[in-house]
């Protein structure tokens, strides 16, 4: 069964990557919940997409020169705040969800952030409910270094050859693909690696409808209610 994936929570009527919109997405019946996590200057993990706080706030400046404080004082929407990892975690451990936590570490580096977020996964005992993805390969490996117990995906933004044994051979359970990418013979191949498929970002029926009936592992969507409708059907 194809999961509902809420990406960055019910991110098209909520604030993105707000505590508001992951209360939402759970409202509106989803399977899981993607949001990306990046470093303080003072050591905490808190999630937000991009890596300044320009867009999503009333702020300005860079997440990773900012303190936990000083993004707390900031409006994420709705007077929502930007939330760290612990609270989103404090939200979903007494349910069955999914959580999918993209490492933003792509464009700037947070070194031993990897280690930070496998520690919290494990002390949380979430390994079993939790996946760990980046555009940093390097990055998802160090983290299946560090945890082999934790599912791990690569993510993908382009049309890529042979991506399923691409993921295979790194010892990686997942890949992360940009949907336009997946054709059917693309994942006839990564089906056939034994990879599994968590596509992003899929917001229109027909297109939801297809990944569906190809029977991939995750569709990563902005309207959890609108795909769960889909899915219904």
């Amino acid at each position: 069964m194809t999961k509902n994936i809420a990406h960055r929570g019910f991110s098209c009527l909520y604030p993105e990557n707000t505590m508001l919109a992951f209360e939402k997405a759970l409202g509106a019946g989803c399977d899981g919940i993607e949001f990306d996590v990046h470093l303080t200057n003072d050591g905490q993990l808190v999630i937000i997409h991009d890596e300044t706080v320009d867009r999503t706030t009333n702020g300005t400046g860079t997440v990773g020169e900012m303190s936990l404080e000083q993004l707390h004082a900031l409006d994420a929407g709705k007077g929502e705040r930007i939330p760290t990892l612990d609270e989103y975690f404090d939200l979903v451990a007494k349910t069955d969800i999914v959580s999918n936590v993209e490492l933003k570490n792509s464009i700037y580096r947070y070194p031993g952030i990897e280690g930070l977020v496998v520690g919290k996964i494990r002390e949380r005992r979430l390994c079993e409910r939790v996946i760990v993805s980046s555009f940093n390969h390097f990055s998802v490996l160090e983290c299946k270094r560090l945890a082999p117990e934790i599912p791990c995906g690569f993510l993908t933004d382009g049309w890529l050859i042979d991506v399923g044994a691409y993921t295979k051979s790194y010892g990686i359970e997942c890949v992360h693909p940009e949907y336009h990418s997946l054709t059917d013979e693309a994942i006839a191949e990564i089906h056939t690696s034994g990879v599994a498929i968590n596509a992003y970002t899929v917001n229109d029926p027909q297109d939801m409808r297809r990944l569906v009936e190809a029977n991939i592992a995750g569709v990563i969507t902005n309207d959890p209610l609108l795909l769960s409708k889909v899915m219904s059907q």
